[in-house]
């Protein structure tokens, strides 16, 4: 849509769009404007009160990172009909094609449907797109670590078995996650080095470095590293 694109330009920023091309390493920079995060969260507040969101909505593929990016805010800030939600998500995600427009993209209305929610990322993570199973992962570590936990959901991660860097890092991420929130229920998996020796690591380096695991569990942890 010409008129968000052109708001996307009138923000450009070229440093930014050569230091970021350098992080989401998979988007090549002739496809990144170049948009810092608080022009985009003001671009967000704007266009999703717009009713032409819903015909940029429609527009898919999108040109730009950016316009992925602000395609993935703009469904996350729709909160009335989770139907409606579920169509654009199943409807963008193919489009997806980085890191981080996958894990900035987290509508906000999966809170109050997790049996709908769960039932489609058993379906997601067997995808054979990698930003697909990415997002099912990252939907578990967003919205069933906490009240929503159970232990099945540990083993639905440890099903996706992929040589894909972007979804491997994403289920140490997870697990990094449920050792700090689901202790109990989760560190057999270490325990007895269920995963690969990168996973296993992985998962253990990541959990270490939060600030929200004890320092006794963090030296317990390293104990545990496959050398």
């Amino acid at each position: 849509m010409k008129k968000i694109t052109d708001r996307l330009f009138s923000m450009q920023d070229t440093v930014y769009r050569e230091f970021n091309c350098k992080i989401v390493r998979t988007v090549n920079i002739e496809n990144m404007i170049g948009v810092r995060s608080p022009q985009m969260k003001m671009l967000v507040k704007e266009f999703a009160k717009d009713d032409d969101k819903y015909l940029f909505l429609s527009e898919l593929p999108h040109q730009y990172y950016e316009e992925n990016n602000l395609h993935a805010a703009i469904v996350s800030s729709i909160s009335k009909d989770i139907n409606v939600v579920m169509k654009y998500v199943e409807e963008f995600l193919p489009y997806i094609d980085n890191w981080a427009t996958c894990d900035c993209f987290s509508p906000k209305i999966f809170k109050k449907y997790p049996d709908l929610v769960y039932e489609k990322i058993q379906q997601w993570i067997k995808s054979n797109h990698t930003y697909t199973v990415r997002f099912g992962i990252v939907s578990l570590l967003q919205f069933f670590l906490d009240d929503n936990f159970k232990p099945e959901i540990n083993d639905l991660v440890l099903s996706v078995k992929s040589d894909e860097y972007y979804i491997n890092i994403a289920i140490a991420w997870y697990f990094s996650y449920a050792l700090i929130k689901q202790w109990d229920a989760s560190i057999y998996i270490i325990e007895n080095k269920i995963m690969s020796k990168w996973l296993h690591n992985k998962s253990i380096q990541k959990a270490v470095e939060s600030f929200r695991i004890t320092d006794d569990r963090k030296e317990y942890l390293k104990s545990l590293r496959i050398k």
